[in-house]
């Protein structure tokens, strides 16, 4: 070997070591998790499903990963501060968001400070709570059958529904592009400001959440004529599915944790199982139902699979209703 070759040699090796040496420290990263608190960040207020499922599974995670496990809410602009302090976060485990259907609903009404997509690495689905289509008790049609040959004996955008954002705003949308029908949006602030005008036949129907809509329905004041999951609410064991009629129809909330993109397949692999073991508690699980959500796990890929379709479906139901994206905040 020639002195210069073998200087080239020596010039060479400290490079070559330097991604070695990075690849080694990811790797040693990846097996220390964790190495401090791993918090859940909720992007909404206190009291909703994700707040509640994030401080139902807090505590058995801490247990099984040997670190604390808050819960942060970091709510405002309808989830987006909080869900873009996650996508900022180093991708090492330790900050995670638990989110609802609002994730890529969020997509179709605001210009977002993130990629919905890219800049998240999805983990797991963690529950799935259907709307029920409800009208005052005295209102014309008592099925969707009836709801739909109602409003097509009537002028478009005769029937007014009930709308306070995202998911709930877009599910009727879905349903006049599904059947043929033209409804008038009524925006409210919330259920809470809704029902009064529902109950009393100044607005026809609304979709709202099991949860929110079923202590009327069963007081009477108001009446269910479909739900719009997959399968019967167990809570309205009774009321048909809106795909019972509408083929393929299904709109629901849900609940899913994800954190940073580029999350290490080690420590992917480890949230995962410990947040599906401690979401399929039976504690867990039976505190779920009685909030009228059902709890559903899922791998990653088949968790982006999913965000992604969602994505797709609520972002046409938003362009056909005419929504124009505004700056979040």
């Amino acid at each position: 070997m020639t002195l210069i070759t073998r200087r080239a040699a020596l010039l060479a090796a400290p490079a070559l070591a330097v991604p070695i040496l990075a690849l080694g420290s990811r790797a040693a990263r990846a097996q220390a998790f964790p190495s401090r608190p791993v918090r859940i960040v909720v992007p909404y207020t206190p009291g909703g499903v994700s707040d509640i499922t994030a401080r139902l599974i807090a505590d058995p995670m801490s247990a099984a990963m040997g670190v604390a496990v808050p819960v942060e809410n970091r709510a405002g602009a309808d989830g987006v501060i909080g869900t873009e302090a996650v996508a900022r976060s180093p991708a090492d485990g330790h900050t995670l968001a638990l989110v609802s259907v609002g994730h890529p609903v969020n997509a179709a009404f605001y210009r977002l400070p993130y990629d919905t997509m890219r800049d998240f690495t999805f983990i797991t689905l963690t529950t799935r709570t259907p709307l029920v289509l409800c009208a005052a008790r005295n209102f014309v049609a008592s099925t969707p059958a009836e709801l739909v040959a109602h409003a097509k004996r009537n002028p478009a955008g005769h029937v007014t529904f009930a709308g306070t954002g995202g998911v709930v705003r877009l599910a009727p949308v879905l349903f006049g592009q599904r059947t043929g029908i033209e409804m008038t949006y009524v925006p409210y602030r919330g259920s809470t400001q809704a029902h009064p005008d529902l109950i009393a036949g100044r607005v026809d129907i609304m979709f709202d959440t099991v949860p929110a809509a079923l202590p009327h329905i069963q007081a009477g004041t108001l009446k269910a004529l479909a739900t719009t999951g997959a399968t019967r609410a167990p809570q309205l064991s009774d009321v048909p599915t809106l795909g019972e009629s509408v083929a393929g129809f299904e709109a629901s909330t849900w609940g899913m944790v994800m954190g940073p993109a580029n999350l290490p397949p080690p420590v992917l692999d480890r949230l995962h199982r410990e947040i599906t073991a401690a979401v399929q508690r039976p504690d867990v699980v039976a505190r779920h139902r009685t909030l009228g959500a059902e709890v559903v796990v899922s791998n990653p890929d088949d968790t982006r699979t999913f965000v992604q379709a969602e994505l797709e479906k609520w972002g046409a139901a938003a362009r056909a209703a005419g929504v124009q994206p505004q700056n979040a905040g």
